[in-house]
């Protein structure tokens, strides 16, 4: 897929479910579960045992209808694996200009964590799609809305703390999509195969990104 069609199909979507700790099999059912309540992009990070595998999988298994993506990409290694093994976007805690340039060689965006605004423009400038705002939760919606002041080109993704109760905050604040993990992908839930769980979990948090985008 282009990278413009991938970027665009995050942005429109704006959320992303961010998948850490489960193996293929259960990876696979609550994307299934994710996808019946309306959530159409999710990361899988590469520090979960055998995250390439299970991106491979899903990718297989869902791309046509969701897109897959890689989750705490730390070097340029494994942004090659993740690419590799079928990931469509790049996700990193930090600015490493080594990842951007391998997901640039491949048409890959990614969403580079960042805090700070020095930090935020470099990651721009070293071709990065997104910017991962983290920690979301400790900065607040209107630390969002600050950065968004002498840095309006850059396209802000809030992730760490993003619940149903704040998500639209966060884009009221002038994100393009949030972030969410263990909010969203219940563990406990997950556990005794509660699909109907996460399903519903994840409409309310699409009704939250609607809600926060109309306002």
């Amino acid at each position: 897929m282009m990278k413009a069609k991938i970027s665009w199909r995050i942005a429109k979507e704006g959320l992303v479910a961010i998948l850490r700790g489960l193996e293929e099999d259960a990876a696979l059912k609550t994307a299934q579960a994710l996808m019946q309540g309306g959530v159409k992009v999710m990361e899988v990070t590469l520090n979960t045992k055998g995250a390439l595998d299970a991106i491979s999988l899903l990718a297989a298994e869902l791309g046509e209808e969701m897109l897959i993506g890689a989750g705490t990409v730390l070097d340029p290694e494994g942004a090659f694996a993740a690419i590799n093994a079928g990931a469509e976007f790049l996700v990193t805690p930090t600015v490493n200009p080594e990842v951007l340039k391998v997901a640039n060689r491949y048409g890959k965006p990614v969403l580079a964590g960042a805090m700070t605004p020095t930090e935020a423009l470099t990651a721009m400038e070293f071709g990065a799609e997104f910017v991962k705002v983290f920690p979301a939760v400790s900065l607040g919606p209107s630390y969002i809305r600050q950065l968004q002041g002498p840095l309006p080109q850059i396209p802000l993704v809030a992730v760490g703390g993003v619940t149903v109760d704040n998500a639209a905050s966060f884009l009221q604040a002038g994100a393009v999509a949030v972030g969410v993990g263990s909010v969203l992908l219940d563990k406990a839930a997950i556990d005794r195969g509660d699909w109907d769980l996460i399903t519903q979990k994840a409409e309310k948090f699409v009704e939250a990104v609607a809600q926060g985008r109309e306002s």
